[in-house]
């Protein structure tokens, strides 16, 4: 969530070094011109044009299934995800989106900046007598934030999923002043969520995200909740 990304996802440990390493080296050996065209090409390709707008399913929660979609340890959660998406007033669709992303249904999973539970919950939204890996204290926190991400995106599912990766201010603010993180969680999850309502029984942008580093992710969740 805000500033609560789930950094165990090898695809954002990997981008982040790729990043780190590249840019200076272009920057420091290349001419000015020559560093501003690739920089203009590179912009191109990374902010290429985003999908439509997606708002939230608003069928009452409780009567919609949970999309085949997603990957066994997320469905493992179907049951409470209908709950918990009840009670927010949530699709229970977009609340497994955040789930695979986050943690793909790892109830104890924690990131290198603090981040824990099933929806990656910084600690900063519980109270003192929380229990931050129960799940149900962490759908709340979660999905908390998740309510008033869609409120300041007017139910836009693609920024209401950048504002919860990272931080509803970035709604407000151009596309081209996202992290890359930020631009790669809007463009996963919104694929997924489009893939879900649709009626689909896999989803394209589901594979990407494994492959590009949440298979690993999914492993660990397997092995926590016994799943063969």
């Amino acid at each position: 969530m805000s500033r609560a990304r789930s950094y165990q996802n090898t695809w954002q440990t990997a981008s982040a070094n790729e990043e780190t390493n590249g840019s200076g080296c272009f920057a420091f050996i290349l001419p000015p011109f020559s560093v501003l065209l690739i920089g203009a090409l590179l912009a191109l390709f990374a902010f290429r044009t985003p999908d439509s707008p997606i708002n939230m399913q608003t069928a009452a929660p409780e009567t919609v299934r949970l999309s085949p979609i997603f990957t066994p340890e997320v469905q493992f959660w179907s049951a409470s995800i209908t709950r918990w998406a009840a009670a927010s007033n949530l699709d229970p669709n977009l609340v497994a989106v955040i789930m695979q992303i986050e943690s793909c249904g790892n109830p104890f999973a924690t990131s290198r900046a603090g981040a824990m539970g099933l929806f990656q919950v910084m600690p900063y939204h519980f109270f003192i007598t929380d229990d931050p890996y129960a799940p149900d204290t962490n759908a709340a926190r979660g999905l908390n934030y998740l309510q008033r991400s869609l409120t300041a995106s007017n139910n836009d599912v693609r920024l209401a999923l950048a504002g919860y990766n990272g931080g509803i201010s970035v709604i407000s603010r151009g596309e081209w002043e996202w992290p890359a993180e930020t631009i790669r969680y809007a463009y996963w999850g919104s694929g997924m969520y489009s893939d879900a309502i649709s009626g689909a029984t896999e989803s394209s942008r589901l594979d990407e995200w494994l492959a590009a580093g949440g298979a690993s992710l999914c492993t660990q969740a397997r092995e926590k909740l016994g799943i063969n």
